[in-house]
């Protein structure tokens, strides 16, 4: 019944704004139709949501979303390398219309662009060898001169970590896909992070790096895709999103990605 009630609230969305109720010429949803293509910026280091396998092909939940919305669009997906520290001016720069991968939902990022409804609801939390789960447990117990707190510049660990950290020692890396062997080969203590990243991690690495012991996400946030302002695209992404969620297609690509 969901299902059904979905695709016919997504079908109605998209009469309004296509083959019915035709958008403005310079809308963005008018620009991508008359193009062919959906251009996706990604970062392509974040599993489950976007990674590269080591062949180099593009995987993950948000990428099978991604090309499912491009053929709801009725275009061709274009995936547009970009990184978690140049992606708000790429935006911005217009390298892409649409840009997803587990992003945070954030004033900065939502004053340039339009957000879709969240598709994850999430908080930081830290993982740490499991040796150290107890010892980490609060932000207190992290921020003291002996503990090392890794980072991947640019995004909201980065973020996070400079505002709550004043006495540990934050140490950059600035590959996301390796971050967590600092970790793991004692060159950093805790990462703080997301808790889908943080139970993803330690399932990738058992028995050796553990989410540490604390009573509660030290953050809430939303994830959500973040697209160039036009409330005809937000109307037909959101109500495609809807549906994907109300479906299950969205657990069904987010389940097969963590494993």
């Amino acid at each position: 019944m969901k299902m059904a009630v979905a695709g016919v609230m997504l079908a109605a969305v998209l009469a309004a704004h296509g083959a019915g109720k035709k958008p403005a010429d310079d809308s963005v949803l008018k620009q991508i139709q008359k193009a062919g293509v959906l251009k996706i910026g990604t970062t392509g280091d974040y599993k489950p949501f976007s990674y590269k396998t080591p062949d180099g092909t593009l995987v993950g939940a948000d990428i099978e979303m991604a090309k499912d919305l491009a053929a709801t669009l009725g275009v061709r997906p274009e995936f547009v390398p970009t990184t978690w520290k140049t992606m708000l001016d790429d935006f911005k720069g217009g390298k892409f219309d649409i840009a997803l991968g587990g992003i945070t939902v954030n004033p900065d990022r939502s004053a340039v662009g339009d957000f879709s409804i969240p598709n994850v609801s999430d908080g930081k939390r830290p993982i740490v060898r499991c040796a150290d789960k107890d010892k980490y447990a609060t932000l207190d117990a992290i921020d003291v001169p002996a503990t090392r707190v890794v980072i991947n510049p640019g995004g909201t660990n980065d973020k996070f970590a400079h505002e709550h950290f004043t006495k540990a020692q934050i140490v950059v890396w600035p590959d996301n896909k390796t971050i967590f062997e600092q970790l793991v080969g004692h060159q950093a203590d805790v990462m703080v992070t997301d808790g889908v990243e943080v139970d993803l991690q330690a399932k990738l690495h058992p028995g050796v790096l553990c989410p540490a012991a604390v009573a509660a996400p030290f953050t809430h946030f939303d994830d959500g895709y973040l697209m160039r302002k036009d409330k005809e695209l937000r109307a037909v992404v959101d109500g495609w999103m809807w549906q994907a969620i109300a479906s299950g297609k969205w657990k069904q690509d987010y389940d097969a990605a963590m494993n």
